[in-house]
Order: structure tokens, then C-alpha cells, then sequence
């Protein structure tokens, strides 16, 4: 038995393929699972009013091809934040949350990553942060009833580029059901930008870490950088995630069109095995 698990984000793979596709692609390139996305796009958002049936459908594909789905990057946020001082911007955002979490519970999902944006397109002030806390609150207990934990992902903004940031929200709700999903990626940016290590980052949410995108980046630019060709230190900042407790990680780049795409994918689960397998050792 493999002592971790490797998700693939389903942007790594082309948006106009079946979900039965998707899947057996992720299963046929050596990945355990996949990370569904609820972004900001209509076509996205949709997935939000499946109906029973077609939710009923999502779960016999699951089954019918032998890989789950079993997170969910829930990046929506990003144009219906928390924070928004528009009203009917916070009342959507906060139906997007509930929504997405009853999706979660009726197809499988058991961790949604939430956006570490109180906003994104508005400026940031103190009662955006204020409002972001308020909605935080009902997001938290809605996941609470439901039995599905969401977990901040560390971002490219200064409001939650950390995880010590994110930290101090976990604190203040101080319930099972909020942690931190990092984006080792961002965190490696956000290092540079502070002059902190990224250990030293990592340790601040002992106890609280319960799964890491993994994704290269460089100094400015937080995506699309080929795994190696980027200045995230993988087997470092792995080995220090795996001390604090993470066996759970999801590769995290995005599908461009190119011809070759599957390749891709095959040669990031075989780049990210190869650390992950060094640092923790293959199977128990």
C-alpha cells in the first residue's frame, strides 16, 4: 500500500473531453485521484445545480472506472468574494459556498480548497476583511453540518500568501472543519518576498496542514512554469510537509492546448512520484 496519495487537477487535462475520459486518463498516468475545479466560469459554476440524477451519474463513472474524486479547488471566490462590500456579491458568494459543499457531499468530495482572498478584483481595506471573517463563520458552520472540511489554499496576494496568514484565520475559528490545503508554489514566491524560510512558514501550521498543491513557479509568476524548470525546491519543501504530517498532495499545472498533453501528464506524475517516493519511501 503507497504510503501518500497524488491527485491531478482536472485543468491539466483538456475541457472538452467526458468525465469517464478524465479519469481514466488520470488512472491510466499513474495518478490516485482527482481534484475537481468550481471556478468562476459559467460553465464551472454549472456544476453546482447538477440535478440527483447527474450527480448519481458523476458518482457510477467514479466507480465505474476505479479512481475518485475527491477534492475540490473551489477558486470561484475570485469573482464573488467574502469580502465584497457589494451585497449582492457577498449573498452569491455565500450561496456558491453552500452549494459547493452540498455538491461535495453528494458526490464524494471530502476536502474543498477555498481561494485565500477576502477580495480580488476590489480593493482590499479593513472591512473587507471584516466581511471575509463574517462569511467565513457560516461558511465553516455549513461545512460543519455537512461533514466536509475546507482548507485555505496560500495564494499569489498579500492577504493570504502564507500560511502562517492563513493561520491566523484557522485560529480565530478554531474548528475541525477549517485548515490549510498550501500551494507550495505560492509559498515558495511569497519566501523570496519576505525573506523567510519556507520551513519556517510550513511549521507555523503544525497540526493543521492536511494537504499540499504542488506546483513550480519562478520569482513573479505563479503558474504555467514546467515541473523542474521553475525555483520551487520540491524535495525540500516535500520532506518538510511530509514531517508535519501531509500524505496528501495534488499536482497542480493547466492543460494550453498542446498536442502532447497527456505526455505532460506523464511526465509530472513521474517528476513528482520519483521526490515523493525518495522523501517518504514508495509503499508501507
Amino acid at each position: 500500500m503507497k504510503k501518500y496519495s497524488l491527485g491531478l487537477y482536472e485543468k491539466a487535462m483538456k475541457s472538452d473531453i467526458t468525465w469517464e475520459e478524465k479519469l481514466s486518463c488520470a488512472k491510466e498516468n499513474g495518478f490516485d485521484f482527482v481534484e475537481i475545479s468550481i471556478d468562476e466560469t459559467n460553465e464551472k459554476l454549472r456544476r453546482l445545480d447538477w440535478t440527483q440524477d447527474e450527480r448519481m451519474k458523476f458518482l457510477e463513472t467514479q466507480f465505474k472506472v476505479g479512481i475518485r474524486v475527491s477534492s475540490m479547488c473551489l477558486s470561484a471566490h475570485r469573482k464573488y468574494p467574502m469580502g465584497s462590500l457589494d451585497e449582492e456579491v457577498r449573498k452569491r458568494s455565500i450561496e456558491i459556498m453552500e452549494k459547493a459543499i452540498m455538491l461535495a457531499k453528494d458526490i464524494g468530495v471530502r476536502v474543498i480548497q477555498l481561494a485565500g482572498y477576502d477580495v480580488y478584483y476590489e480593493e482590499h481595506n479593513e472591512e473587507t476583511e471584516e466581511l471575509f471573517l463574517e462569511n467565513l463563520r457560516k461558511s465553516v458552520e455549513i461545512a460543519s453540518k455537512n461533514g466536509v472540511i475546507l482548507g485555505f489554499e496560500t495564494m499569489e496576494t498579500p492577504f493570504m500568501d502564507t500560511v502562517e496568514k492563513a493561520m491566523k484565520y484557522v485560529n480565530i475559528i478554531n474548528s475541525p472543519y477549517l485548515k490549510v490545503y498550501p500551494d507550495i508554489g505560492n509559498l515558495t514566491n511569497a519566501s523570496k518576498i519576505y525573506k523567510k524560510s519556507i520551513e519556517y512558514d510550513l511549521k507555523s501550521g503544525e497540526g493543521s496542514l492536511f494537504a499540499c498543491h504542488l506546483k513550480d513557479t519562478v520569482e513573479g509568476k505563479y503558474r504555467d512554469i514546467r515541473f523542474g524548470d521553475g525555483s520551487v525546491e520540491f524535495e525540500k519543501v516535500i520532506r518538510e510537509v511530509w514531517k508535519l504530517g501531509v500524505r496528501r498532495f495534488t499536482g497542480e499545472f493547466w492543460y494550453h492546448g498542446e498536442e502532447n498533453w497527456q505526455d505532460n501528464i506523464k511526465e509530472a506524475n513521474k517528476f513528482l512520484r520519483e521526490i515523493i517516493d525518495n522523501v517518504g519511501g514508495a509503499h508501507e
